[in-house]
């Protein structure tokens, strides 16, 4: 029989898919169900935090139990309410003009259960993310994509259309869903180590200068190589080209 990967992803998304591959680990996706219902006075926090334990518990359960479940949650938090996927066009176009030039939050939950034992590590990450002042015609071009409709919040912050956020200091990709140093953090709590260089990867890949790696305990390594990073082909086709950019 196959063996199994070491980690599981409790999720679809194509986002996450795409961030994890970066740390060099093999994964195969587990996707969960969970009831994603506020609680009575839960806070943002306490909300992503639960729903992405609640995610790894649900997918752990089809794991083997040599393996490590890696799961998030993501909310986008506009002062005490949470945004999720607009459930149609209008909607999307509410958030977004809600959003529109104004600084809100999105929090990003991540859970680490390892199956053998139970283990569960949690943590959460919360990002301040400003938004444009963009018109309204690029609204409605924007939600004629389609792209706002799975998306908490109505956007996407990597839309190389849209572009809808001015600038960021915080944790770009647990904006996209997955805060890839914070997730790297429990898993070597774990002893599950990362196969390449974590932060200089995302932030190849991203195309962002992180101002947090370093304060949550991650030093890129001395060396880059795109070509030697353990990452899958179109990946490592991405960061080439990401250095490459970076040293003209």
């Amino acid at each position: 029989m196959k063996e199994r990967p070491k980690l599981v992803l409790a999720s679809n998304s194509p986002r996450r898919k795409e961030l994890l591959a970066l740390g060099g680990w093999k994964f195969e996706i587990l996707v969960s169900d969970a009831d994603e219902s506020l609680l009575a006075d839960e806070s943002p926090r306490d909300y992503v935090r639960r729903l992405a334990a609640e995610k790894a518990r649900a997918s752990s359960a089809r794991a083997d139990a040599s393996q490590v479940v890696v799961a998030a949650d993501t909310s986008v938090v506009d002062g005490n309410a949470i945004l999720g996927k607009p459930a149609h066009p209008s909607e999307a176009k509410r958030m977004l003009r809600q959003l529109r030039g104004r600084v809100h939050q999105v929090y990003t939950g991540i859970a680490v259960l390892r199956v053998r034992d139970g283990n569960l590590s949690t943590d959460v990450c919360v990002t301040d993310v400003p938004m444009r002042n963009y018109s309204d015609e690029e609204i409605e071009a924007y939600v004629q994509t389609g792209d706002p409709l799975d998306k908490a919040g109505a956007y996407g912050i990597q839309h190389a259309g849209f572009q809808p956020v001015a600038s960021m200091q915080g944790c770009y990709a647990s904006v996209m869903g997955l805060p890839l140093c914070h997730v790297t953090r429990l898993l070597r709590q774990m002893d599950v180590q990362p196969g390449a260089d974590v932060p200089a990867n995302c932030q190849a890949f991203l195309n962002y200068a992180c101002p947090v790696f370093k304060e949550i305990g991650l030093q890129r390594l001395p060396t880059l190589n795109p070509q030697s990073l353990a990452l899958p082909g179109c990946f490592a086709k991405t960061l080439e080209s990401a250095f490459a950019k970076g040293t003209e």
